[in-house]
């Protein structure tokens, strides 16, 4: 059932039971490495691509699914795109367990499409995302008051209703 799950991958840490990154309870992992550096980040010791661990995406499918609490996954770093393929195949694991999935990312929606070709699995790790926060966190823009994000210019995207129309369509909190 989870062949597919084979390998590793290389993450600072997660958090279960979570209820600041995204909606409902959810289960938020951050993957290790971003080329972004945003300046004010809130996770800067997920940068360097070397630093983390590595840990088996069944060990983490397995721990997730074992929460009956769960509403759904959040990809968080660190930067997900950088680790699209694996993200896509506990994606798609997850949905087919009923599991929504919130994807962070410092690129906006507009350059991962741009920038998405048959090597790079962004197409698939957005058609497996239910809600993209995108964009880099600006330390100006910073708003506290924000759900789910941290910085005023950061969208949070519905993306199955933006794939079906064409074009963005944004989730309403």
């Amino acid at each position: 059932m989870i062949d597919d799950l084979t390998g590793t991958l290389r993450i600072a840490g997660a958090v279960n039971d979570s209820i600041v990154d995204g909606p409902g309870i959810r289960y938020c992992l951050f993957v290790q490495g971003c080329p972004h550096a945003c300046e004010g980040c809130h996770n800067p010791h997920t940068w360097a691509f070397d630093g983390g661990y590595e840990r088996g995406l069944k060990d983490i499918f397995n721990e997730i699914i074992s929460d009956p609490l769960l509403d759904g996954v959040t990809f968080s770093g660190g930067e997900p795109f950088c680790h699209a393929h694996k993200l896509y195949l506990l994606g798609r694991r997850l949905k087919e367990m009923e599991l929504n999935i919130v994807t962070y990312t410092g690129y906006t929606f507009e350059q991962l499409v741009r920038q998405a070709n048959d090597s790079n699995c962004f197409e698939e790790l957005l058609s497996v995302t239910d809600i993209l926060v995108d964009g880099r966190f600006v330390l100006a823009k910073r708003d506290l008051t924000l759900r789910f994000r941290g910085s005023s210019n950061q969208r949070l995207i519905d993306i199955p209703e933006t794939i079906r129309t064409g074009r963005v369509v944004l989730w309403d909190t």
